[in-house]
């Protein structure tokens, strides 16, 4: 019996996979929001869900964390991810980027991209841009190679960009990706964009050559076939099967917002007009994840200021949640209808996940802001006449303390910054005179969304009072015309209306994912100041510092998934094992809980250190509690789709 080649290509309107129609049925799936060790779990809930088909988005910022360091392991181990797919029968569009949007820092790019100078255009046809993504496509695409369809493994379509149409209009950066990819992968794999579902985006988005597949993205419950019939328009005649390569099964959500849910029944009712006539839909999310580390993304509305951040959960009120959980009424609305397309057979769906509460986690100050920098290593000091931002310093990611130093006068002083990225917390000192060393006083905080003037009072000091300012890098822009992010103080810093010179950049990076811890958090290596600090309702002891706790589980029966609770903190970013489980936010909310996946957690003693800017909660505990919450914060505003 004679072998026929493996061959998934389009004619007649279809997709074809070795000769047969074949109707894509899939879901986005991101490799680097899910623990390597739940890959596979998630990706059989995909399957019991009746998926055929992953999408998954490369970052490029997770696998070049600085320029020619590649990095393939762990969270970033993108062939084994594949591998695992093919082994349990998807197929894979692969979105390679290099800009990929998806609610991640700088929509996929490395920060450092931000620090050449003269400064990069990304998303054009700038050939030292398109140098920087030679390179990098240099190394991604040839893992990818061996993995395409053709030569036996499961990626059937290669995306260049990302709804190019929503930013640009350069057809020569398009037609260039496009070739870049062709050399790597050759004619025969699929390349394809993906445009909102407009004439206009559609004009700016797509590449105009019969061999690029232009896909569509809309609302879900926008009426599809009107937009199929454009998306026609698009492609070369007999290349246009209908494909919803978003389909959006919920929404993002940014700090400050409700929690976005989208109803179930609606969702499902939306796909089967799709699925009814033939047409393949992709659902964006099935699986949202987690924002781990400091990647998560931000928005922004018409002004710059107007920033919003997203959340550590990328929950997306997908069918899979972000635990894993497939107990409600979305994953089975949307597996009735599915079930009704794809005549594979489904394995049994798995049951949901255990969950434990540990209980209450005694917490202790081990280090105050002022002993960081005391613990900081001189040579990464920069000095400055004014201040630079956090990515000219070398630092991509985490916090920067600014310090200068100023005369106060009787009246006090004003001191202004202009453009602050993101959150600028201010402290005065006196570190001249012995009876205040290792006290900072806070005297307010300026942020990039409500910048306003801090007063800073009178301080009796000797000598000239030295000013310190945090500032928080709390992810980068990652849509829209205002990706160029950079991140610290971007503005010279005005006292009394004067420029105010003479500036060092303190880096406090801590680690992302992906990194190796570069601090040692392990309580019996920092200076215990536990006993010298006291709570007070005082805001002059408002002193970002680093607090660690421990717990124990008894045996390996008990390592469980587990969410900690972080009600009654302020803010900051959390630690579990050194893992940067990602930032907290109550008070401002939804988020109240960080998702602590059970393989982060192992048998015997379990650290936590959690960075914290503002309020300790008042009884230095914190709870690990068994169940997701979003029911933090005033949640006044209610996120629309963009």
């Amino acid at each position: 019996m004679q072998m026929i080649s493996r061959k998934f290509y389009i004619k007649d309107d279809n997709f074809w996979k070795d000769g047969n129609r074949f109707q894509i049925i899939g879901g986005d799936l991101h490799y680097f929001r899910v623990l390597p060790e739940y890959w596979e779990d998630r990706l059989l809930r995909a399957n019991a869900l009746g998926l055929n088909t992953i999408q998954v988005y490369v970052p490029w910022n997770l696998h070049e964390p600085k320029p020619g360091k590649m990095v393939f392991e762990g969270i970033g181990d993108l062939v084994s991810f594949l591998k695992l797919c093919e082994k349990l029968d998807f197929l894979v569009m692969l979105r390679a980027g290099p800009y990929i949007c998806g609610e991640w820092d700088l929509g996929g790019f490395p920060a450092w991209l931000l620090a050449v100078k003269p400064r990069l255009q990304l998303r054009t046809s700038d050939p030292v841009y398109l140098k920087l993504v030679e390179r990098w496509w240099d190394v991604l695409l040839p893992k990818v190679f061996p993995l395409l369809y053709s030569n036996g493994g499961p990626v059937i379509m290669v995306q260049i960009e990302n709804e190019y149409g929503s930013y640009g209009n350069d057809k020569a950066y398009l037609r260039k990706l496009v070739s870049m990819a062709r050399g790597h992968l050759g004619d025969d794999i699929i390349v394809y964009t993906t445009d909102g579902g407009t004439k206009e985006t559609l004009d700016k988005g797509t590449v105009p050559v019969a061999d690029v597949y232009s896909a569509v993205d809309f609302s879900t419950g926008d009426d599809p076939w009107p937009i199929f019939k454009l998306q026609k328009k698009f492609n070369a005649p007999g290349r246009s099967p209908p494909l919803s390569s978003e389909f959006y099964t919920g929404w993002l959500t940014h700090w400050g917002e409700k929690i976005t849910k989208t109803d179930a029944e609606f969702t499902a009712a939306s796909l089967e007009k799709i699925l009814s006539r033939n047409g393949s839909a992709v659902l964006y999310m099935v699986h949202g994840g987690t924002n781990f580390g400091f990647y998560n993304g931000a928005n922004t509305g018409s002004e710059e200021s107007d920033y919003k951040p997203d959340l550590t959960s990328y929950d997306y009120d997908a069918p899979i949640k972000e635990s894993g959980d497939i107990d409600n009424p979305k994953f089975q609305a949307l597996q009735r209808v599915i079930k009704k397309y794809n005549a594979s057979p489904h394995p049994i769906s798995p049951s949901n996940k255990q969950r434990k509460a540990y209980g209450s986690i005694k917490m202790q100050m081990t280090t105050s802001l002022f002993d960081l920098v005391r613990m900081t290593d001189p040579a990464d000091v920069i000095t400055s006449a004014n201040p630079i931002s956090m990515e000219s310093v070398g630092q991509m990611f985490g916090f920067l303390l600014y310090e200068s130093s100023y005369i106060a006068k009787k009246s006090g002083n004003t001191l202004r910054i202009p453009k602050v990225h993101d959150r600028a917390q201010v402290f005065v000192s006196c570190l001249s005179q012995d009876v205040d060393v290792g006290v900072l006083r806070y005297i307010g905080t300026t942020e990039r969304w409500n910048n306003q003037p801090i007063s800073l009072p009178t301080i009796e000091c000797t000598t000239n009072t030295s000013l310190f300012i945090l500032v928080e890098n709390m992810g980068r822009v990652n849509y829209g015309p205002y990706i160029f992010d950079d991140k610290g103080i971007l503005s010279s810093v005005y006292l009394d209306g004067q420029i105010l010179h003479g500036w060092k950049m303190i880096p406090i990076p801590f680690h992302n994912l992906n990194q190796e811890p570069n601090l040692t958090f392990e309580m019996q290596h920092t200076k215990n100041r536990s006993k010298k600090f006291e709570l007070t309702n005082d805001v002059g002891r408002k002193e970002p510092a680093l607090f660690a706790g421990e717990f124990s589980i008894n045996s390996e029966e008990e390592i469980k998934d587990t969410y900690l609770s972080f009600n009654g903190w302020g803010k900051g970013v959390a630690f579990v094992n050194e893992f940067n489980i990602g930032r907290y936010w109550p008070s401002v909310g939804p988020q109240c809980n960080l998702y602590v996946p059970a393989p982060l957690l192992k048998r015997g003693k379990n650290t936590l250190v959690v960075f914290e800017l503002e309020s300790p909660h008042l009884e230095l505990s914190l709870e690990a509690v068994d169940h997701q919450d979003f029911t933090c914060g005033s949640n006044v505003s209610k996120v629309n789709q963009l």
